[in-house]
């Protein structure tokens, strides 16, 4: 039971996600990605799905063509005798180089046909995977700006500096909401090869996943350093005499 991500569960956490950050942050971008992200995990369920269930047609015409592979092989084989009788060295040497030859283009053929399904959703999968990095890295820029030192400092900004309205409170609950955003990437990238055992895509998954741990890494520094500011405000306030 608790040995396999269920894609439903992550459909439902990242909509929960959405709705606090919209709750919190009426119409910020952030709530906008979380939205984006939501429709993404719902797309993530159905190509998992698709994923890990055989494509039967294909199948069966892939075994249809390696059969007629087999049989014209089996056919080549079968006249060998045949034509080589009354021959010499020469020809015969001959004869099964070209036999050789055919045998290994229908294996070379075999083998493609065989990776057909594996090539096609792989393909698929890696496309998803691609859009899942975009959005690790525009939840990135989201926070980008969200500096907690300027808290303490803010006659440092400059006019071009980005405005910074959030109050301690949200500024951390800001911070907090896009580790948990780059979590529920993270989940929805392992959902993707949670099925479909395939190393080109599960590398990429995992790439997808330590690019999320060290975005959100950066984000927890920022939450440790707004920590360490109020602390200290907190504690200044409590030593002043008046």
């Amino acid at each position: 039971m608790y040995r396999s991500l269920d894609a439903a569960l992550i459909v439902e956490t990242a909509g929960r996600l959405r709705r606090r950050i919209e709750e919190r942050f009426p119409g910020s971008g952030l709530g906008r990605v979380a939205a984006e992200l939501e429709g993404v995990t719902l797309e993530t369920a159905q190509l998992s799905r698709w994923l890990a269930t055989p494509d039967r047609p294909l199948r069966y015409g892939v075994g249809l063509v390696i059969a007629v592979l087999v049989s014209m092989l089996i056919v080549l084989f079968a006249r060998i005798p045949l034509e080589m009788r009354g021959s010499d060295w020469s020809e015969t040497f001959q004869g099964l180089e070209a036999l050789v030859n055919d045998a290994v283009f229908v294996g070379v053929a075999i083998y493609f046909m065989l990776g057909v399904e594996t090539r096609r959703k792989r393909r698929r999968a890696l496309t998803a995977l691609q859009v899942l990095r975009s959005m690790a890295h525009i939840v990135d820029m989201h926070q980008l700006t969200k500096d907690p030192e300027r808290i303490a400092t803010p006659e440092r900004d400059t006019s071009s500096s980005p405005k910074r309205s959030l109050s301690p409170f949200e500024l951390a609950r800001y911070l907090d909401y896009s580790t948990e955003l780059l979590a529920i990437v993270s989940k929805v990238a392992a959902l993707y090869v949670q099925e479909f055992d395939d190393p080109v895509t599960v590398g990429a998954a995992s790439a997808i996943e330590d690019l999320s741990v060290n975005l959100s890494r950066t984000i927890w520094q920022k939450i440790v350093i707004l920590d360490r500011t109020l602390a200290t405000e907190n504690a200044l306030a409590g030593n002043d005499p008046s």
